[in-house]
Protein backbone atom coordinates (compact mmCIF):
# COMPACT_ATOMS: atom_id res chain seq x y z
CA UNK A 1 0.00 0.00 0.00
CA UNK A 2 3.33 2.22 -0.44
CA UNK A 3 2.23 3.67 -3.74
CA UNK A 4 -1.65 4.68 -2.44
CA UNK A 5 -0.50 7.81 -0.02
CA UNK A 6 -2.76 7.84 3.35
CA UNK A 7 -4.20 4.18 2.30
CA UNK A 8 -2.93 1.86 5.30
CA UNK A 9 -4.34 -1.53 3.81
CA UNK A 10 -5.97 -3.60 0.95
CA UNK A 11 -8.79 -3.59 2.63
CA UNK A 12 -9.18 0.02 3.46
CA UNK A 13 -7.97 0.84 -0.35
CA UNK A 14 -11.15 -1.97 -1.43
CA UNK A 15 -13.62 0.29 0.29
CA UNK A 16 -12.42 3.41 -1.31
CA UNK A 17 -12.68 2.06 -4.59
CA UNK A 18 -16.49 0.69 -3.19
CA UNK A 19 -17.14 5.15 -2.39
CA UNK A 20 -15.87 5.96 -6.05
CA UNK A 21 -18.51 3.24 -7.71
CA UNK A 22 -21.22 4.21 -5.18
CA UNK A 23 -20.20 8.46 -6.06
CA UNK A 24 -20.46 7.37 -9.20
CA UNK A 25 -23.91 6.05 -9.58
CA UNK A 26 -25.35 8.67 -7.29
CA UNK A 27 -23.76 11.24 -9.51
CA UNK A 28 -25.06 9.41 -13.24
CA UNK A 29 -29.05 9.42 -11.45
CA UNK A 30 -29.05 13.10 -10.03
CA UNK A 31 -26.12 14.92 -11.85
CA UNK A 32 -24.63 15.67 -8.96
CA UNK A 33 -22.86 14.94 -5.30
CA UNK A 34 -19.90 12.66 -6.14
CA UNK A 35 -17.07 15.43 -4.56
CA UNK A 36 -19.66 14.83 -1.53
CA UNK A 37 -19.94 10.78 -1.06
CA UNK A 38 -16.15 10.94 -1.60
CA UNK A 39 -14.71 13.66 0.47
CA UNK A 40 -17.55 12.16 2.96
CA UNK A 41 -16.81 8.83 2.69
CA UNK A 42 -12.56 8.65 1.77
CA UNK A 43 -12.45 11.04 5.23
CA UNK A 44 -13.70 8.07 7.40
CA UNK A 45 -10.22 6.42 6.31
CA UNK A 46 -8.01 8.79 5.35
CA UNK A 47 -6.91 12.60 6.59
CA UNK A 48 -9.19 15.17 5.11
CA UNK A 49 -6.62 16.18 2.76
CA UNK A 50 -6.06 12.90 1.49
CA UNK A 51 -10.23 12.85 0.67
CA UNK A 52 -9.81 16.09 -1.18
CA UNK A 53 -6.95 14.67 -3.31
CA UNK A 54 -8.59 11.71 -3.33
CA UNK A 55 -12.15 12.95 -5.56
CA UNK A 56 -10.44 15.12 -7.75
CA UNK A 57 -9.55 13.06 -11.37
CA UNK A 58 -12.59 10.63 -10.91
CA UNK A 59 -14.69 14.14 -10.13
CA UNK A 60 -12.78 15.98 -13.08
CA UNK A 61 -13.39 12.71 -15.83
CA UNK A 62 -17.08 11.98 -15.00
CA UNK A 63 -17.98 15.77 -15.10
CA UNK A 64 -16.60 15.84 -18.56
CA UNK A 65 -18.96 12.80 -19.97
CA UNK A 66 -21.49 14.40 -18.12
CA UNK A 67 -21.35 17.48 -19.76
CA UNK A 68 -20.46 15.82 -23.28
CA UNK A 69 -22.87 13.21 -23.11
CA UNK A 70 -25.90 15.18 -25.51
CA UNK A 71 -22.60 16.66 -27.74
CA UNK A 72 -20.07 19.59 -27.54
CA UNK A 73 -22.37 22.33 -29.28
CA UNK A 74 -25.20 21.60 -26.66
CA UNK A 75 -22.21 22.03 -24.18
CA UNK A 76 -21.22 25.10 -25.48
CA UNK A 77 -24.60 26.40 -25.11
CA UNK A 78 -25.19 25.77 -21.79
CA UNK A 79 -21.45 27.85 -20.93
CA UNK A 80 -22.85 30.82 -22.89
CA UNK A 81 -26.09 30.95 -20.97
CA UNK A 82 -24.53 30.36 -17.19
CA UNK A 83 -21.15 32.29 -18.18
CA UNK A 84 -21.66 34.64 -15.34
CA UNK A 85 -21.78 32.06 -12.60
CA UNK A 86 -18.80 30.36 -14.22
CA UNK A 87 -16.55 32.90 -14.32
CA UNK A 88 -17.37 33.74 -10.55
CA UNK A 89 -17.05 30.92 -9.00
CA UNK A 90 -13.85 30.02 -10.80
CA UNK A 91 -12.64 33.14 -9.81
CA UNK A 92 -13.47 32.86 -6.34
CA UNK A 93 -12.57 28.99 -6.27
CA UNK A 94 -8.70 29.46 -7.40
CA UNK A 95 -8.31 32.11 -4.30
CA UNK A 96 -10.14 29.98 -1.77
CA UNK A 97 -8.56 26.88 -2.21
CA UNK A 98 -5.36 28.46 -1.03
CA UNK A 99 -6.86 28.39 2.41
CA UNK A 100 -7.36 24.86 2.23
CA UNK A 101 -3.93 23.80 4.72
CA UNK A 102 -4.73 26.48 6.88
CA UNK A 103 -8.01 27.12 7.41
CA UNK A 104 -10.02 24.66 9.39
CA UNK A 105 -13.47 25.49 7.61
CA UNK A 106 -15.70 23.65 10.18
CA UNK A 107 -17.72 26.86 10.73
CA UNK A 108 -18.17 27.01 6.93
CA UNK A 109 -19.43 23.43 6.21
CA UNK A 110 -21.72 24.40 9.05
CA UNK A 111 -22.98 27.57 7.51
CA UNK A 112 -23.50 26.10 4.18
CA UNK A 113 -24.78 22.68 5.24
CA UNK A 114 -27.88 24.51 7.57
CA UNK A 115 -28.97 26.72 4.44
CA UNK A 116 -28.92 23.68 2.38
CA UNK A 117 -30.89 21.92 4.30
CA UNK A 118 -33.26 24.64 5.14
CA UNK A 119 -33.24 25.25 1.48
CA UNK A 120 -34.48 21.62 0.78
CA UNK A 121 -37.32 21.62 3.54
CA UNK A 122 -38.87 24.56 2.22
CA UNK A 123 -39.07 23.08 -0.87
CA UNK A 124 -40.30 19.79 0.57
CA UNK A 125 -42.69 21.49 2.24
CA UNK A 126 -44.14 23.44 -0.91
CA UNK A 127 -42.73 26.81 -0.29
CA UNK A 128 -40.98 26.60 -3.53
CA UNK A 129 -38.19 29.19 -4.14
CA UNK A 130 -38.58 30.22 -7.82
CA UNK A 131 -35.99 32.75 -9.48
CA UNK A 132 -37.47 35.15 -11.99
CA UNK A 133 -36.24 35.77 -15.43
CA UNK A 134 -35.38 39.12 -14.61
CA UNK A 135 -33.90 37.88 -11.13
CA UNK A 136 -31.67 35.36 -12.66
CA UNK A 137 -28.78 37.28 -14.58
CA UNK A 138 -28.58 39.38 -10.82
CA UNK A 139 -28.99 35.65 -8.47
CA UNK A 140 -25.84 34.03 -11.23
CA UNK A 141 -22.53 35.66 -9.41
CA UNK A 142 -24.11 35.25 -6.11
CA UNK A 143 -24.65 31.75 -6.41
CA UNK A 144 -21.25 31.63 -8.09
CA UNK A 145 -19.57 32.81 -5.50
CA UNK A 146 -20.42 30.87 -2.87
CA UNK A 147 -20.06 27.70 -4.58
CA UNK A 148 -16.64 28.93 -5.73
CA UNK A 149 -15.52 29.56 -2.15
CA UNK A 150 -17.26 26.21 -0.68
CA UNK A 151 -15.78 24.08 -3.90
CA UNK A 152 -11.90 25.89 -3.42
CA UNK A 153 -12.28 24.81 0.64
CA UNK A 154 -13.85 21.86 0.41
CA UNK A 155 -14.25 20.02 -3.39
CA UNK A 156 -18.20 20.49 -2.90
CA UNK A 157 -19.53 22.94 -5.01
CA UNK A 158 -22.74 20.97 -6.07
CA UNK A 159 -25.34 22.18 -3.35
CA UNK A 160 -25.36 25.61 -4.13
CA UNK A 161 -25.39 24.78 -7.77
CA UNK A 162 -28.27 22.15 -7.67
CA UNK A 163 -29.81 25.22 -5.31
CA UNK A 164 -29.81 27.88 -8.14
CA UNK A 165 -31.30 24.96 -10.59
CA UNK A 166 -33.95 24.05 -8.97
CA UNK A 167 -34.83 27.65 -8.37
CA UNK A 168 -34.63 27.92 -12.07
CA UNK A 169 -37.30 25.18 -12.63
CA UNK A 170 -34.68 23.48 -14.94
CA UNK A 171 -35.69 20.81 -16.74
CA UNK A 172 -34.19 17.05 -16.10
CA UNK A 173 -32.06 16.60 -19.14
CA UNK A 174 -30.68 20.20 -19.10
CA UNK A 175 -30.10 20.39 -15.52
CA UNK A 176 -27.57 17.39 -15.72
CA UNK A 177 -26.06 18.68 -18.49
CA UNK A 178 -25.70 22.05 -16.93
CA UNK A 179 -24.22 20.34 -13.88
CA UNK A 180 -21.95 18.73 -16.14
CA UNK A 181 -20.70 22.17 -17.42
CA UNK A 182 -20.40 23.55 -14.33
CA UNK A 183 -18.96 21.01 -12.36
CA UNK A 184 -16.76 20.04 -15.32
CA UNK A 185 -15.16 23.35 -15.64
CA UNK A 186 -14.74 23.68 -11.86
CA UNK A 187 -12.91 20.51 -11.83
CA UNK A 188 -10.46 22.16 -14.19
CA UNK A 189 -10.15 24.90 -12.09
CA UNK A 190 -9.75 22.66 -8.85
CA UNK A 191 -6.50 20.42 -10.37
CA UNK A 192 -5.00 23.95 -11.36
CA UNK A 193 -6.22 25.08 -7.69
CA UNK A 194 -4.87 22.27 -5.79
CA UNK A 195 -1.94 21.38 -7.64
CA UNK A 196 -0.62 25.22 -6.49
CA UNK A 197 -2.14 24.58 -2.68
CA UNK A 198 0.17 21.09 -2.98
CA UNK A 199 -3.51 18.81 -2.01
CA UNK A 200 -2.86 17.28 -5.25
CA UNK A 201 0.85 16.18 -5.85
CA UNK A 202 3.22 12.80 -6.67
CA UNK A 203 2.09 10.79 -3.63
CA UNK A 204 -1.60 11.60 -4.04
CA UNK A 205 -1.93 10.98 -7.49
CA UNK A 206 -1.72 7.07 -7.26
CA UNK A 207 -4.88 7.31 -5.29
CA UNK A 208 -7.16 9.85 -6.85
CA UNK A 209 -6.08 7.93 -10.47
CA UNK A 210 -7.33 4.39 -9.04
CA UNK A 211 -10.49 6.01 -8.39
CA UNK A 212 -11.33 6.95 -11.93
CA UNK A 213 -12.45 3.20 -12.94
CA UNK A 214 -14.90 2.36 -10.48
CA UNK A 215 -16.60 5.93 -10.77
CA UNK A 216 -17.11 5.41 -14.09
CA UNK A 217 -18.52 2.11 -13.67
CA UNK A 218 -21.01 3.47 -11.02
CA UNK A 219 -21.90 6.59 -13.79
CA UNK A 220 -22.94 4.39 -16.33
CA UNK A 221 -25.48 2.83 -14.22
CA UNK A 222 -26.49 5.78 -13.01
CA UNK A 223 -27.27 7.15 -16.21
CA UNK A 224 -29.54 3.93 -17.06
CA UNK A 225 -31.23 4.86 -13.79
CA UNK A 226 -31.83 8.21 -14.37
CA UNK A 227 -33.27 8.34 -18.76
CA UNK A 228 -35.97 5.74 -16.40
CA UNK A 229 -36.94 8.69 -14.40
CA UNK A 230 -39.93 11.38 -15.45
CA UNK A 231 -39.22 14.94 -14.50
CA UNK A 232 -41.19 15.15 -11.03
CA UNK A 233 -39.25 12.06 -9.92
CA UNK A 234 -35.58 13.40 -10.85
CA UNK A 235 -37.04 16.46 -8.50
CA UNK A 236 -37.87 14.50 -5.55
CA UNK A 237 -34.57 11.84 -5.97
CA UNK A 238 -32.53 15.22 -6.00
CA UNK A 239 -34.19 17.05 -3.30
CA UNK A 240 -33.46 14.05 -0.99
CA UNK A 241 -29.99 13.41 -2.10
CA UNK A 242 -29.19 17.53 -1.52
CA UNK A 243 -31.36 16.84 2.06
CA UNK A 244 -28.89 13.66 2.49
CA UNK A 245 -25.69 16.06 1.59
CA UNK A 246 -26.80 19.12 3.70
CA UNK A 247 -27.49 17.16 6.84
CA UNK A 248 -24.14 15.51 5.90
CA UNK A 249 -22.52 19.23 5.92
CA UNK A 250 -24.07 20.29 8.81
CA UNK A 251 -22.41 17.03 10.95
CA UNK A 252 -19.26 17.36 9.14
CA UNK A 253 -19.26 21.06 10.55
CA UNK A 254 -20.27 19.61 14.31
CA UNK A 255 -17.59 16.87 14.53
Amino acid sequence: MDMFFGIETGATLALALFIGFSAGVIKGVVGFAMPMVMVSGLATIASAEVAIAGMILPTLVTNLWQALRQGPRAAWASILRFRAFLLTGGAIMLLSAQLVPWLPGQLLLLFLGISITLFVLLQILGIRIRLSSGARSRAEPVFGAIAGFFGGLSGIWGPPTVAMLTAMNTEKAEQIRVQGVIYGLGSLVLVVAHLGSGVLRAETLPLTASLVPPALLGMALGFKLHDRFDQETFRKVTLFVLLFGGLNLVRRGLV
